[in-house]
């Protein structure tokens, strides 16, 4: 994943203008609130980007805990949010610091397709621990293996559409191609998986999940997990 947080820790062309930044972070404030059951709850959103929905989320949870890997985005963040009670950010590292049983959700959005899926298992692992008894963790935008890259501009197109960015996402997706992400899309791929694919991890991790009605974000060709940490058997 080196290389990916390489590219996304410095400009890139994934957000093709201010409004496409703006109109991305409402969706995912909108998708992410969607799964927050109580004011007091502790939200960690891991992988969490430019988090510019962040404001928008802390105001309904009690806690919200940012995880960024890139170094760069993740002292913008601190700077960002250091005068905020209800915000906290977290390396990768640090996340793996916190107690057990402390978070109530947990959401890993547009992160899966960048992890192998030995990164993911461990990533599960660790999320089970973090998660209360009865927690949720949610995987947002999970790729799966008929959708390419034809399908996510067309997604993207039709979001500018709806939005007023139409000639700047047109103008986006021909940058994209002479740009780095798709050099790395190309040469490493993105990781994908079935509906089963994912039931099966995340149950052999102690989770209990359904696919979502619908992705967090515009893609609705991606999917949505929500899953339910499992208590272990009492025993016999």
């Amino acid at each position: 994943m080196a290389d990916w947080i390489s590219f996304f820790d410095k400009d890139h062309p994934i957000y093709v203008n201010d409004v496409h930044r703006r109109t991305h972070a409402r969706l995912i404030a909108r998708g992410i609130l969607h799964y927050v059951s109580s004011p007091d709850a502790v939200v960690l959103d891991y992988g969490c980007g430019e988090a510019l929905h962040a404001g928008a989320v802390a105001e309904h949870c009690g806690k919200l805990i940012l995880c960024e890997a890139a170094p760069g985005l993740r002292a913008d963040l601190a700077a960002r949010y250091e005068n905020d009670r209800k915000v906290s950010v977290l390396s990768p590292e640090q996340a793996a610091l916190l107690p057990n049983a402390s978070v109530d959700l947990i959401v890993l959005h547009s992160v899966a397709q960048y992890l192998t899926r030995e990164e993911l298992d461990a990533f599960l692992a660790l999320f089970h621990r973090l998660l209360r008894p009865g927690g949720l963790l949610v995987l947002g935008d999970i790729v799966r293996p008929d959708v390419w890259a034809i399908t996510d501009a067309g997604a993207l197109l039709g979001l500018g559409a709806a939005n007023g960015f139409f000639f700047a996402a047109l103008g986006g997706l021909l940058r994209t191609l002479v740009s780095d992400y798709w050099r790395l899309r190309q040469q490493r791929g993105l990781t994908r998986y079935s509906e089963a694919a994912i039931r099966t991890m995340l149950d052999a991790r102690g989770f209990s999940a359904e696919r979502a009605t619908y992705n967090i974000g515009h893609n609705q060709a991606r999917m949505t997990f929500v899953a339910r940490r499992r208590e272990p058997a009492a025993p016999a």
